[in-house]
């Protein structure tokens, strides 16, 4: 691919509010780039919804969060929305996070950090979307929804919503480091 010039949006603010727009920009994106494979995080599902509505001619993988993650046997992924992503076509993962579950208990218990919670910081240095992206697509790598040989478009949050997008080469968590970040879309400017 030769050369070329590509907008990047950045965000006011990191949240919610730029949902919608993040979403356009992801799809504009993997429509231009031919990109199939659509890994979106989703804590409750309503963002996931709104993707596998805009994303039904791709793959749409909605990532939510770990069964417990605040609550002992409790997911916030609300089942009514699991019901329309997978009537839209899309798939839902709920999958131990790639980058703290037994690295978190670790913490908690002996109050050291961790190498994933490490990764995991330096990541939000770029956002805490960046962060988001790089884990949801591990999770789907490691599930098998998606390959490591094919780009995908990673859509993370910040507290709710999504406010990043990126073009990424995804891995499994064993192989994080051959991951990589080729375009970001969108993002908060921080």
């Amino acid at each position: 691919m030769p050369n070329q010039e590509v907008p990047v949006t950045y965000f006011e603010e990191p949240g919610r509010q730029n949902t919608e727009v993040a979403l356009q920009l992801a799809k504009a994106r993997a429509e231009h780039l031919g990109i199939q494979n659509i890994v979106v995080a989703s804590s409750t599902g309503a963002t996931g919804v709104k993707a596998s509505e805009l994303f039904q001619e791709q793959r749409c993988i909605v990532v939510g969060s770990v069964y417990g993650f605040r609550t002992a046997n409790e997911s916030r992924f609300r089942p009514e929305y699991r019901k329309r992503i997978e009537d839209n076509g899309g798939v839902v993962l709920h999958a131990a996070h790639a980058f703290g579950t037994l690295g978190r208990a670790v913490h908690q218990q002996f109050n050291t950090i961790q190498v994933d919670e490490i990764i995991a910081h330096v990541l939000r240095r770029f956002g805490h979307g960046v962060k988001v992206v790089c884990e949801v697509t591990c999770m789907a790598a490691d599930a098998g929804l998606i390959r490591t040989d094919e780009e995908a478009i990673g859509i993370g949050g910040s507290g709710g919503g999504a406010d990043t997008a990126l073009v990424v080469q995804p891995s499994n968590t064993h192989r994080f480091f051959e991951m990589r970040v080729k375009e970001i879309i969108c993002k908060p400017r921080l």
